[in-house]
């Protein structure tokens, strides 16, 4: 996933939030990334961690592959 690309974010007790990522860092462990969510529209950092599916917040949208 790169900047521009649409995304969904896992947030605490809730649905998936839709978003825009505004930068994205890669770490030994895995991915940062900055979304901008209606709620949050200058961004949220998300970290997905590599190999472990519990760890990872950010994901394509569907419709943007």
């Amino acid at each position: 996933m790169k900047v521009n690309d649409r995304v969904t974010v896992k947030t605490d007790g809730g649905p998936r939030r839709p978003g825009t990522i505004l930068a994205a860092e890669d770490f030994n462990e895995g991915t940062m990334y900055l979304v901008a969510l209606e709620d949050y529209p200058l961004g949220i950092w998300f970290f997905n961690e590599t190999d472990h599916d519990e760890g990872v917040f950010v994901e394509p949208l569907a419709d943007s592959e």
